[in-house]
């Protein structure tokens, strides 16, 4: 058996172009790598790679992830500017005994020196988005963080190794420097080829104090469903930041087992992903989340799919 699942829509032509390789026998370091670079190259997705969204000093910054659940072998940068996919380079770090994770400058200095590719990666549409959010928070107060769409996969192949890999620009406006959960072992990210893998997207400051993917390969290890352990561990992170702190930010997970089985959580309304194994064509699901904290699926509409692409690449208004 083979899969793969992967937050948001956003993933799915990536995902498409993974299953092609899963189904030639091929492995999942490779497939998560293709799925994940595809996204990353995508101009019109602003919160992951080439034109992503900026910091409040106008820089795109990038954190990525890559771990190889047979291994357990981690690699991560944080921080980086300037080299066009991170993810690429986050799977080299992770064949490093020691120094396997970078970030800002020495991440830079690495990827240099092993021949990755330079790339000014501020488009004009980014700059034309940092530009209208600036406006906006002088005239309307808003608040400068949104957009935080982290690309996370994970992926089983045909061998049994389980991969899982993250990508993302991080929070719109962010401080210089700042660094979320997506490059972060066990919170944004985790894979155990013995059981199976999970990856977060959503605010890091808060998917951080639950090291919530670690959490759902934990639970999966003791048999439970990946539905199950996606539930158990969003809705117990959620009421505990609730309960202390008053509120819980945006947490969505996404897992998958060493069978192929997978599952999906989120405390947000919206929240999409997308699935292919080797008895389901790439779909695209819609999550709802009942007040029990349950959630149900459903596959995106022709209509939907039309409109999130044109919402995308609709121009902007400044």
């Amino acid at each position: 058996m083979w899969g793969m699942i992967a937050t948001w829509r956003m993933a799915v032509e990536g995902v498409t172009k993974g299953a092609e390789m899963l189904k030639e026998n091929g492995s999942a370091g490779d497939a998560i790598e293709t799925a994940i670079r595809e996204v990353e190259d995508f101009p019109y997705y602003k919160s992951v790679g080439y034109g992503g969204l900026p910091n409040e000093e106008m820089e795109v910054e990038l954190d990525a992830a890559f771990m190889d659940g047979d291994t357990l072998d981690i690699g991560a940068v944080a921080a980086i500017k300037d080299y066009a996919n991170p993810v690429s380079i986050a799977r080299r770090l992770s064949r490093e005994k020691v120094n396997s994770v970078l970030v800002g400058e020495g991440a830079e200095k690495f990827a240099h020196k092993e021949g990755f590719e330079r790339k000014n990666m501020l488009t004009d549409r980014a700059k034309a988005h940092y530009r209208k959010r600036v406006k906006e928070m002088k005239e309307e107060e808003l608040k400068p963080y949104s957009g935080h769409d982290t690309v996370g996969m994970v992926c089983l192949d045909s061998h049994g190794k389980v991969t899982a890999a993250t990508s993302t620009s991080g929070l719109f406006m962010k401080k210089k420097g700042r660094v979320g959960d997506s490059p972060i072992a066990g919170s944004g990210f985790y894979a155990d080829s013995k059981w199976g893998g999970a990856s977060a997207t959503g605010l890091g400051e808060d998917l951080m104090k639950g090291c919530i993917s670690y959490e759902i390969v934990r639970l999966m290890s003791e048999g439970m469903h990946p539905q199950e352990a996606c539930e158990t561990a969003v809705n117990k992170l959620d009421k505990e930041l609730t309960e202390r702190r008053g509120k819980a930010g945006d947490l969505s997970l996404i897992a998958m087992n060493n069978k192929g089985e997978w599952g999906v959580a989120t405390n947000i309304e919206g929240f999409s992903f997308a699935v292919v194994t080797e008895n389901q064509e790439p779909t695209v699901y819609l999550v709802t989340r009942g007040e029990d904290g349950r959630c149900t699926f459903e596959v995106a509409s022709q209509e939907w799919m039309e409109n999130y692409m044109k919402t995308r690449m609709a121009p902007i208004e400044e």
